[in-house]
């Protein structure tokens, strides 16, 4: 079972029928006994950074999911419920974020550049590990997002550059991010989520 938190700030619906397609059990949920229960938790999330890490505190699930983090649990966080793993972001302010990988999250800054970067980028991968066991270098995965983790540590499994080599796939243990869409990146997408599933068996 893969338990999907849901804490106001997801697209669950499609990560949710994307796992079923795929043949793996999940439900979207923000019962921390379910979550617990899980064999695996996605942490989706679409909007602010700030309005995430709130409504993570106001239903007591920051603290848990870290809690989580360290036991062992794989967690992948999708968009921004990866950001949200980070120590810090800067976007409209300065937010504490989970702090489960260090670094902080930063805006893109380009004179040149359409922001927020929108559309299909094609990956670099910068290291191996399971979640990227189905794809190749070079395929292409589905962004909208203004804001990218800066890592304070190497944990990146692969990159995409947007006037400059942001990570797309980061890997801590059993902690996984990704900043894009899987469930809106075709077949590569659903490889990673895959991936992701046979992890968690």
């Amino acid at each position: 079972m893969i338990a999907i938190v849901d804490y106001g700030v997801g697209n669950l619906s499609s990560i949710d029928n994307a796992l079923k397609k795929l043949g793996f059990e999940s439900v979207i949920t923000a019962d921390p006994n379910e979550i617990e229960r899980a064999q695996g938790v996605i942490l989706p999330g679409v909007g602010a950074f700030k309005d995430a890490m709130e409504s993570l505190r106001q239903m007591e699930l920051d603290k848990f999911i870290i809690e989580l983090a360290d036991k062992g649990k794989p967690i992948l966080g999708i968009c921004l419920g990866m950001q949200v793993l980070y120590e810090k972001s800067y976007e409209d302010g300065e937010w504490e974020g989970l702090g489960i990988l260090k670094g902080d999250v930063v805006k893109f800054e380009s004179d040149t550049l359409k922001i927020p970067h929108m559309g299909w980028n094609s990956l670099i991968i910068n290291k191996q590990d399971g979640i990227v066991k189905y794809i190749r270098e070079g395929e292409y995965v589905y962004f909208v997002h203004s804001y990218y983790a800066s890592p304070g540590e190497d944990h990146v499994v692969a990159y995409c550059d947007y006037g400059v080599e942001f990570p797309a796939m980061v890997a801590k243990g059993n902690v996984y991010g990704i900043q894009f869409h899987p469930e809106k990146s075709g077949k590569t997408g659903l490889n990673i989520l895959k991936a992701f599933g046979e992890m968690i068996k």
